[in-house]
């Protein structure tokens, strides 16, 4: 399922948020991996970047789950959700960039994108959804804000260094 096609029902409008669950899990895994990975290397202002990443992200997962607690709809096996999530997003590993902050910059970026796109498809969606509308897409954009404030801060770091 791609964010950019219409969102017609409450399945739909979950299996959307999970993706973002999974996504916010990648994310947190990511930071964790670079974390132990690296320990000795990374300098406070990194270490203090994938900190910040792994609790952004549990926070957003937290969020998105209340939001599908929400929904009139029965849970979609996480395998399938995670298949997903692999096809469309996950065709990066840690070591595919040129260090932690590309890594990171890519990650904050792919949250930011999609956040970015589901936003658009509630907005341009028709459906009634079992949760309110305006909280829904408070929560997404909020969700979204903080994506962009991670990327202008990895790209900040990016500039400094």
């Amino acid at each position: 399922m791609s964010v950019g096609h219409r969102i017609t029902s409450d399945d739909q409008l979950a299996r959307l948020l999970q993706i973002g669950i999974v996504l916010e899990e990648v994310v947190e895994a990511r930071a964790y991996h670079h974390y132990q990975s690296l320990d000795d290397e990374l300098d406070d202002e990194i270490e203090e970047l994938l900190d910040h990443a792994a609790e952004e992200s549990a926070e957003h997962r937290e969020r998105l789950e209340g939001l599908i607690e929400d929904l009139s709809v029965e849970s979609v096996p996480f395998e399938e959700v995670e298949t997903l999530v692999e096809a469309r997003y996950g065709r990066t590993q840690p070591t595919d960039f040129d260090g932690v902050l590309y890594d990171a910059l890519c990650n904050e970026e792919t949250a930011y994108k999609f956040y970015d796109d589901l936003i658009e498809a509630v907005e341009d969606s028709d459906a009634e959804f079992s949760i309110d509308r305006a909280e829904l897409l408070a929560t997404l954009k909020e969700i979204r804000s903080e994506e962009a404030d991670g990327v202008e801060e990895v790209a900040q770091i990016m500039e400094d260094m």
